[in-house]
This record gives C-alpha cells, sequence and structure tokens, in this order.
C-alpha cells in the first residue's frame, strides 16, 4: 500500500530516483540526500504508515533488524563511523517532517555537527514511578 503524495513512496515504488544498498519484502533502505553525515541510511516499511502506533510491530521489528544490519554495516564500511544514532521522529511534536515511518541511521564520528539538546538533569523516584503507571496505564496493564 502506499500514498501517491508520500514522497518516501515515491522513492519506494521508484517514481523518484534514490540510492538503495538494501531492500527486502517489508523494508526500502536509502541514502538520505540531506544526510547528516557521509553513510546517512534511511529505513523505511514499504507499507505507507504514517505514525508508529500505526506500524504493524512485525514491520516495525524489521526496520529495527535492518537497521542494526545498516550500523553494522556503516561501521565496516571505512566511512567515517566512530559510533552509529539510530533516530526516529514519530509526529510533529518529534520533528517527523515526513508523514511516512522512517529510521534514520547515522554514523557519527568527534566533532561532527549533530546534536540533541535536553534537560539530562536526574529525576525523583516519585516522578519516574508516577511516568512509569501512566505507561502502564497505556499499555492497559495497570
Amino acid at each position: 500500500m502506499s500514498d501517491d503524495d508520500c514522497r518516501l513512496c515515491q522513492l519506494i515504488d521508484g517514481r523518484l530516483a534514490s540510492t538503495s544498498p538494501y531492500e527486502d519484502e517489508l523494508v526500502f533502505t536509502l541514502m538520505d540526500y540531506q544526510p547528516i553525515n557521509p553513510g546517512h541510511v534511511l529505513v523505511v516499511p514499504r507499507v505507507h504508515v504514517a505514525l508508529l502506533d500505526d506500524l504493524d510491530e512485525e514491520v516495525g521489528a524489521a526496520m529495527f533488524r535492518v537497521g542494526h544490519r545498516m550500523s553494522r554495516a556503516l561501521r565496516r564500511s571505512g566511512l567515517c563511523c566512530e559510533g552509529v544514532n539510530l533516530f526516529l521522529a514519530d509526529g510533529e511534536a518529534a520533528f517527523q517532517e515526513v508523514p511516512h515511518v522512517h529510521l534514520h541511521v547515522f554514523p557519527r564520528f568527534a566533532g561532527d555537527s549533530f546534536r540533541i539538546d535536553a534537560d539530562w538533569r536526574i529525576r525523583p523516584a516519585a516522578q519516574l514511578e508516577e511516568a512509569a503507571r501512566a505507561v502502564q496505564a497505556g499499555l492497559g496493564t495497570a
């Protein structure tokens, strides 16, 4: 299933040109045309799904298996790769710009320009417990 207006669907279907290091029946990979660093790969489910919540868990697991494989390939590629980030933005508030689930796999090295700025302070145990209860409720197990 694809969405005719979706840029990632157009890349998967071959309506737009892309460079793909790997593909299978569930997942398509392509080199990001605006890479964080050389070797930045996108792992995209072939099925058009806008948000992670709507993605079949087996397809999501396949995405992360392929992300793991791409991570290993980047480390062995000869490209500058001292580390790897897996990044999935789910929803506008999380900086998702293309409404089709996709996993970024990008090589990292000391001195590169990528940053995630956050408040990394340690939180009180009561606050963590309250958040855990909310997550449990979301799972339907509380």
